[in-house]
């Protein structure tokens, strides 16, 4: 039951009762007393006082109540302490209209990008965040307690490798011998990686520079790399305002599979309320699809972002909802494998001891 409403039970019920105990003491007879002190004018009116001194008890058994049902409700009320990025779930959920009327308490915490959600979470500073998949794997393969309970698939398309308007680069042919940045251990490397393999490049045979996204385009215009493995809304912003070009992207390649990720301490103690915002962030992003307009100009104006690129990012992601069941983890296991052949991750993982599918099901059935 949510605080205001049991709070406003608890008024209710009380004045309730105050107003009964009231109408009772005004029908009460007289007693032979306070009828002779009822006839004289200058005789303080004992059964007045009564009446006052019950309404006055009765006012400050209620305040008692109120006071006693808040604080017992406070202390019962269960707290998320939810990791997000700008534009990201907090945003999603509040301009869907999915953040009202919560059973429990968010504390949002918003991050720069996914990697530091993850070390908070291995922390114990978060119960939930979220976070592409290959992040979240280097993070588990270190022995991170934490799981995958739910997630979203984009278009693979919108994972691209990109290069400056006046770059002689015209394809991932020409990437060798050349220097690409990317986040280490994620989307990024990976997807250098698997697209210098592809295109029959040993990948010694080119430079990577682990660098995170804001850092990386500023390199990359400045001319210090030669090349930049993103995701969106960052590859809409570099084409769009940028005028940089795509050579690459992960069709084929990258699974483009963002988790729901929690900590095995909120799973077991947090449960239902983890599972009420696994199932709402789904319904959320399914209100997503066909509101794309509406929900670009709401975030441009929360995020400051421009509304166009977040349009083409939107459009281009056609980001849904899905459930972790036995194809995923088969998906996610192979780019592991990968991503392990690749020097990606310290050692081979089993996918399946890395994720919570019961979140998602649940989820599923309850649509």
């Amino acid at each position: 039951m949510p605080i205001a409403h049991a709070i406003r039970l608890a008024i209710s019920l009380t004045a309730y009762l105050a107003l009964i105990d009231l109408i009772v003491s005004l029908h009460r007879p007289l007693t032979p007393r306070e009828r002779r002190n009822k006839t004289d004018p200058m005789s303080i009116n004992a059964h007045d006082h009564s009446i006052t001194r019950r309404l006055a008890a009765s006012l400050l058994a209620a305040a008692i109540t109120l006071s006693t049902a808040a604080a017992s409700l406070a202390a019962d009320t269960v707290v998320l302490r939810v990791g997000d990025q700008k534009g990201g779930n907090r945003s999603l959920l509040e301009i869907s209209g999915y953040a009202k009327d919560l059973p429990y308490r968010i504390e949002w915490s918003e991050f720069p990008a996914a990697a530091p959600i993850l070390e908070a979470l291995n922390a114990g500073a978060l119960d939930v965040g979220y976070t592409g998949d290959l992040s979240f794997l280097s993070v588990y393969a270190t022995g991170a307690p934490i799981k995958a309970i739910g997630g979203t698939r984009s278009d693979a398309r919108t994972q691209a490798i990109l290069v400056r308007q006046d770059s002689q680069i015209k394809s991932a042919a020409d990437l060798k011998g050349k220097r690409l940045a990317g986040t280490r251990g994620g989307w990024g490397q990976f997807l250098i990686d698997a697209t210098l393999e592809k295109t029959g490049i040993k990948l010694e045979d080119a430079t990577f520079a682990p660098l995170g996204p804001v850092d990386a385009k500023i390199a990359l215009l400045a001319g210090s790399v030669d090349a930049w493995a993103v995701w969106e809304p960052y590859v809409s912003f570099a084409t769009l305002k940028d005028k940089a070009r795509v050579i690459a992207h992960g069709e084929g390649l990258t699974p483009t599979i963002t988790f729901i990720v929690a900590s095995d301490s909120a799973i077991a103690t947090k449960r239902v309320a983890v599972q009420d915002l696994v199932h709402r962030l789904n319904k959320a992003r399914l209100w997503s699809l066909d509101h794309l307009g509406e929900y670009a100009k709401n975030t441009a104006e929360l995020t400051k972002l421009p509304e166009d690129v977040l349009l083409s990012a939107y459009t281009a992601q056609r980001t849904s909802p899905i459930v972790i069941d036995e194809n995923v983890v088969k998906e996610i296991q192979a780019a592991s494998d990968r991503s392990t052949r690749y020097g990606i991750l310290p050692k081979k993982l089993d996918v399946s001891q890395a994720v919570d599918r019961s979140f998602t099901a649940a989820a599923a059935g309850s649509n």
